[in-house]
């Protein structure tokens, strides 16, 4: 577990997301630390990257305003909240030493980052949702009934359809002309049943019948027509 939090760790700092600075300034209150401690945690720090691993209270005294009590104090509030803990390794000589860690204040960091963005992703989620059933009043022109509500809803929670594909449904009816939420949901059902989960799946579904000519009778006289063929997703097709 020891070796598997500076991993994380690193790996998130590699991939450039953000500083270990960053982290600690933007989200340092809401890991319940003070003010003080977190100028103390600072000063630790620069002392760790400087090669000092085990700075004594009289090396954060004089590098600082705090008193030596106060350091005491502060040190241990750490200790008791987890965040400071003490290590032993081997330095470059082979010599067994005491450090001081903050593995766990950076992984509980990360992990109040990644819970903002699932926070977030989630919020985005409610909003593309809410504007799905604006969307199809908008091409309704008129306010879905509670059944029609239902039925959009149904699609959302039970059948796992992202807001985006529902979207690109209700263009398709759009396209066609056929304004109705039964052509809509054969038209994902068919999706689903293609596998289709993405837009770049729905482009490469609906290029392959808008681009199959129409069946016309022997014309009698040269005539170009520009209309674009449809998909009935209504026809039942082997």
């Amino acid at each position: 577990m020891q070796q598997q939090q500076p991993d994380r760790l690193r790996m998130w700092t590699e991939q450039g997301n953000v500083t270990i600075s960053q982290l600690f300034f933007q989200h340092y209150k809401k890991c319940d630390i003070q003010d003080d401690e977190a100028f103390l945690i600072l000063h630790m720090v620069a002392f760790i990257d400087k090669g000092n691993h085990f700075p004594t209270p009289d090396d954060l005294v004089e590098r600082s305003h705090f008193t030596s009590e106060q350091v005491s104090r502060h040190m241990q509030r750490l200790f008791q909240k987890g965040y400071l803990s003490i290590q032993q390794r081997y330095d470059d000589k082979g010599v067994l030493i005491e450090a001081f860690s903050f593995h766990s204040l950076w992984n509980r960091l990360i992990d109040t980052v990644l819970e903002e963005k699932t926070s977030q992703k989630v919020m985005t989620q409610k909003e593309q949702e809410g504007e799905i059933f604006r969307l199809f009043e908008q091409e309704f022109g008129r306010f879905l009934s509670p059944m029609e509500s239902e039925t959009i809803a149904m699609w959302m929670d039970q059948d796992q359809q992202s807001p985006e594909l529902i979207r690109a449904a209700l263009k398709e009816a759009v396209l066609a002309q056929k304004m109705s939420l039964r052509y809509i949901d054969r038209i994902l059902f068919e999706w689903k049943k293609k596998n289709v989960k993405t837009m770049q799946d729905v482009e490469k579904q609906a290029s392959q019948f808008r681009t199959v000519p129409e069946r016309t009778s022997p014309p009698t006289q040269p005539q170009k027509s520009n209309k674009v063929p449809f998909y009935n997703w209504l026809e039942e097709r082997e």
